[in-house]
């Protein structure tokens, strides 16, 4: 059963084990959301994920004979890291089951602190059944990523140290996969100071809990999809599901472009990387999903960092186009000496960077001596966009 003590007793295990990471406030995202953001860094936790202090505490605990028979878990890569560093920590053997389609950099890093892992074709849901598949038959210890006391005890922690560092804030916003961590955190906020509200946020991708929680029963989803991996979880927790539907104020869900828009914004603004998982509540701060947000201190805990540098690059895309800082533009021309200089000059006046252009002959149908110029140009946000193709027009050139 989770209790209070249960949680300040993860605390005092885990003292000596993760670090406490830091509280920071952000003028410039604060800014642009209208409330005071302050961002609980646990993408710079030990492992890159706040999934080593529940997994951490659960192993901890487990009894000799446990540790004897090896321990084994499923994962998208941040449990699968912590239950590895911490069965390397305690000399246990780990076994670790994770989607095929888990980040490269997530199984190389699980294999590094010793776990033997085994990739499972499908989702988060197939690698869970193969692990509950081989603990039954070779009798291993299962670590559960979310749905068990001691783990989300040990995510409870972080909902101690946001109160201690930011006692007076007003909104926690943490995001949600199968909720071991809103959970955690919604029961340790809540059962100090009732006053504070806690939001949890899913991708629009995987919103399993959401449904859930709005249908009050587990419900799975039929398959999920997301760059937000480490919360793409098909069904909650049975325990999970009861202390979301009771502790949380309420539940929201963002887009994958949101997403890599708070990625970005984290990158610039911050200078700071965040997984898809470890962005969703920046993302409902900037996008307004939760209500009653103005004036107010609001904490969002960013979960993860653990990215992979081949998804990070075209998520910078997709937050470039999301946040007005790049466009496609398409023009239908006169195919005549002069126009593409005529278009150039225009954009490179107002400010506006070209970074690719293609020239393309007219189909059937059009002029004979028509042609369409395509340009990716580097802007600075929706505005400037607008003022380039106002200008474009003025011109006298057909923007489309």
């Amino acid at each position: 059963m989770l209790t209070l003590d249960k949680v300040y007793h993860a605390r005092h295990v885990l003292k000596d084990a993760i670090r406490q990471t830091d509280m920071i406030y952000s003028p410039v995202l604060s800014e642009n959301s209208g409330c005071k953001v302050y961002l609980k860094t646990e993408n710079l936790q030990i492992t890159g994920s706040f999934k080593v202090r529940g997994a951490y505490y659960k192993i901890a605990g487990l009894s000799d004979e446990e540790k004897a028979r090896g321990v084994i878990a499923c994962s998208a890569g941040n449990h699968a890291q912590g239950v590895a560093l911490a069965s390397q920590k305690f000399g246990i053997r780990s076994i670790i089951c994770m989607p095929d389609g888990a980040p490269i950099s997530k199984v190389e890093a699980t294999k590094s602190y010793g776990a033997e892992v085994m990739l499972v074709p499908g989702v988060y849901d197939d690698a869970h059944n193969e692990a509950e598949r081989l603990k039954c038959e070779m009798g291993y210890t299962f670590i559960h990523p979310f749905d068990d006391d001691d783990v989300i005890a040990g995510q409870g922690t972080i909902g101690l140290e946001i109160l201690d560092q930011l006692s007076d804030v007003d909104v926690v916003v943490v995001p949600i996969g199968g909720g071991g961590l809103a959970s955690g955190v919604a029961f340790a906020v809540k059962s100090l100071d009732p006053r504070i509200k806690v939001y949890g946020v899913q991708s629009s991708g995987a919103p399993s809990m959401l449904t859930s929680v709005e249908h009050h029963k587990i419900e799975c989803l039929p398959s999920v999809s997301t760059i937000a991996d480490g919360i793409a979880v098909k069904e909650p927790g049975t325990t999970t599901f009861e202390l979301c539907s009771k502790y949380l104020d309420g539940i929201v869900s963002v887009s994958d472009d949101q997403v890599s828009a708070a990625i970005l914004a984290l990158i610039e603004k911050q200078k700071m990387i965040a997984e898809g998982a470890g962005a969703v509540s920046l993302a409902a701060v900037m996008y307004d999903k939760i209500p009653g947000l103005a004036g107010k201190k609001v904490c969002c805990l960013i979960s993860g960092g653990n990215i992979d540098v081949t998804i990070l690059s075209r998520v910078i895309n997709r937050g470039l186009l999301m946040s007005g800082r790049q466009c496609s533009l398409t023009l239908e021309l006169m195919d005549k000496p002069g126009q593409l200089v005529g278009v150039s000059t225009v954009i490179a006046e107002c400010g506006g960077n070209v970074t690719a252009v293609l020239h393309e002959r007219t189909s059937e149908g059009t002029a004979v001596n028509g042609c369409y110029l395509k340009l990716q140009i580097e802007t600075r946000n929706f505005e400037h966009i607008r003022q380039i193709k106002e200008r474009l027009k003025q011109e006298g050139f057909k923007v489309l």
